[in-house]
This record gives structure tokens, C-alpha cells and sequence, in this order.
């Protein structure tokens, strides 16, 4: 099948968008991709909609979605078209498209308390603009059935492993608005979980203090101290005492501990804690990997790569080393998620997500 993945992480920079060609199991070939960002009036919506939905907490009537769902509907069709110009393809010939939607809210399960999660997006509004069939809400049903309804990607994680004949065990640690990690141990097992907060609270800090999107390449962090008061009261957090499957809502750590600190010593601070927190969840798995594999946004920052490397004890690679799209996996991610709803194959697992048994999920729904 011909697909085309979307993802729209919790930075709010853009959708990413990428096309691939899988059976649900093997990867077949790769295709264009590419991001299409946000204007600021189009972030700013999605924006309101993330506060909304943070005051709403799942606590009574839900907020009226229906502005950010008009917003990425016609950004993300503007995506698929784009990348189906690329491919010389109409998108009315697209086997299926992969739609994560926005993460407006997500809430772990917690001893007797269930998860809840909310990612907005109308699937059969971009089906119906595209003129092919969307896959979507790829984690309601993990969350109902016990599991954390994150991270959903490693069972593509593991297919890109395989493909390019990667020598196991393996890490592939992504680094987004939230870390997250994925061990493929020698017999191709999969464990994984969230790590901790990785470039969202440094992005917030930077915005807050400079006005800048980001520590580019860590170069503000390379000149500052942690403090080592901030990183404990951050690591006091009851997430780093557990065992996977866990997962994080970007917005469960603030930036209260570093807000009396410079501008260097917050950022200092904050890479190292994701460094920290990165070591701490490899000390979690059954054997540590020989390499990771560092995708999403935060592979670009060679400070905080190094400090990972320093703090896990381990060898790391940008994504691109072994021959990965590092901006896009994610968005293939998706799209062979897709490709598996649509054949009824496990996109969950016992070890990813804490599910009983490995469990399909996602809808496809077809143009009207």
C-alpha cells in the first residue's frame, strides 16, 4: 500500500507528513516528505485549544474542538497534497492516510484511576477532502483496555531495525516534546516508555526567556550550570520510580524549579535533566542496548547529545547515521500504523503500553 503518514507533535511547529510503502509488516519503500508549518494565527488556535483542554481535565462537558479540527484538517490535507505533488501522485490514488491528529490532552493510568487521552482531528473530514481513506484515533482503545495509549511508534521502530539490519539489542530513543525510548532486545522483544521531558520544557523556557523557539544546537545550555537543587525537585517526580510502561503528558513537569535561574544555568539545567532521565530509564530495561538511535528534533542538539552520552554511558547516533529519516519517522510512524488497522494487525503491545495482549486499534473511514 501507498501511504502517507501525519504527525503534529506537541511543539506545534508544523505537521510533519511522509509517504511509504508497506504491507503493515515489512517496509517497502520510502517516498516523499516533508513539513508543512504553522502559521502563527494557525498555532495560536491550536494553542487555545491545548489550554481548553488542560482546564477541561476530562472533568465535566468537553470544550468545543471545533476551530482547531477546521485548522488541521485544511493543514493537513495541504500536507498530503503536498507530498503527493512530489510523488506524481493524485491523492485520490493513496491506498490509505495515517492521521494522528493533535494531543490535546493525555492522562496516564494511575493505580485504580484509568487513562484517559484526547487527540482532536476529523478523520472523515480529510477523507472526504482527499478523496482516499483515513486511519485515526490510533489510541483510544489501548487506553480502554488498561493500556497507556503511549508511545505507538516502536513496532515501526522495530521494522526500521529490521529493515536496515541493525544489530540487536538496540535503542532507538526519540526526542520530541516528550522522550520516549524503544529497546529491541536480541530476539526482537519490544519494551518501552516514556523517559521523561525532553525538548518541550526546553522550547518553553527558551520562548519564556528569549523569545526564541528553541536552545539552537544547545549553544545557551553549553553555557550555563545545572542546578542541582532544580534537578532534584524534577526528579522527585514518582514517574522516574517506576517501571515501563509509563507515559507523560507534555505538560506534567512546569518550569517552576529554573524560573529564579539565568537564562544559561535553566537551559544548562533542563538538558541535563533530560540526559539524567534518559540514563534512569536505560537502568529500567532487562539489558542495557549497545547504541541509541536518536530521532525527533532533539537529535539536532549536540549538547544535549553529548550530555546523554555522558550521562547514560552509552553511544549515541543521530537517526540519519544509519541511514533513517530523523524529521520523519514519526510521520512514517503513522503511516504504518495505518496500514495495520486497516489489516487488523497489533499496533500495541504488553511491553509498549502495558495492554493484557497485543491489540489492533484505530479507525479507517472512507470518503463520502
Amino acid at each position: 500500500m501507498r501511504i502517507v503518514g501525519l504527525m503534529s507533535g506537541t511543539s506545534l511547529d508544523g505537521v510533519d507528513a511522509a509517504l511509504i510503502e508497506t504491507d503493515g509488516e515489512r517496509i517497502l519503500g520510502f517516498g516523499p516528505g516533508l513539513e508543512r508549518p504553522y502559521t502563527r494565527d494557525e498555532r495560536a488556535v491550536l494553542a487555545r485549544a491545548v489550554e481548553a483542554a488542560r482546564a477541561w481535565s476530562f472533568e465535566g462537558a468537553e470544550p468545543d474542538f471545533s476551530d482547531a479540527e477546521a485548522v488541521l484538517t485544511r493543514t493537513h490535507e495541504a500536507a498530503v497534497r503536498a507530498v503527493c505533488d512530489a510523488a506524481k501522485l493524485a491523492p485520490d490514488t493513496l491506498d490509505l492516510v495515517g492521521f494522528h491528529g493533535q494531543t490535546v490532552l493525555h492522562r496516564a493510568p494511575s493505580g485504580t484511576r484509568p487513562g484517559r487521552t484526547r487527540q482532536i482531528g476529523d478523520g472523515q473530514a480529510l477523507a472526504d477532502a482527499l478523496g482516499c481513506p483515513v486511519a485515526f484515533d490510533f489510541r483510544s482503545a489501548d487506553v480502554a483496555a488498561g493500556g497507556q495509549g503511549a508511545p505507538l511508534a516502536p513496532v515501526y521502530h522495530a521494522a526500521l531495525i529490521e529493515a536496515a539490519g541493525l544489530e540487536r539489542p538496540i535503542g532507538v530513543l526519540n526526542l520530541g516534546g516528550v522522550g520516549n525510548i524503544t529497546h529491541v532486545d536480541a530476539r526482537g522483544a519490544l519494551i518501552a516508555f516514556d523517559t521523561g521531558p525532553a525538548n518541550g520544557l526546553i522550547d518553553a523556557f527558551m520562548e519564556d526567556r528569549t523569545g526564541t523557539a528553541m536552545d539552537t544546537d544547545g549553544a545557551t545550555a553549553a553555557q550555563g550550570r545545572p542546578h542541582e537543587g532544580a534537578l532534584a525537585d524534577y526528579l522527585d517526580h514518582a514517574h522516574f520510580g517506576q517501571d515501563g510502561p509509563k507515559s507523560l503528558d507534555r505538560w506534567d513537569f512546569s518550569l517552576d524549579p529554573v524560573r529564579n535561574l539565568s537564562t544559561e544555568d535553566g537551559a544548562a539545567t533542563l538538558s541535563v535533566l533530560t540526559a539524567r532521565t534518559v540514563g534512569l530509564a536505560l537502568d529500567r530495561l532487562p539489558e542495557r542496548p549497545k547504541r541509541l538511535v536518536v530521532c525527533g528534533g532533539g537529535r539536532r542538539n549536540r549538547t544535549l547529545l553529548s550530555l546523554i552520552e555522558t550521562a547514560a554511558g552509552i553511544r549515541v547516533h543521530a537517526a540519519e547515521a544509519v541511514g533513517w529519516r530523523g524529521d520523519l519517522i514519526e510521520a512514517e510512524a503513522f503511516a504504518y500504523l495505518a496500514a495495520r488497522t486497516m489489516k487488523g494487525l497489533p499496533i500495541s503491545f504488553p511491553g509498549t503500553t502495558g495492554v493484557d495482549k497485543p491489540m489492533s486499534g484505530g479507525r479507517v473511514v472512507r470518503p463520502r
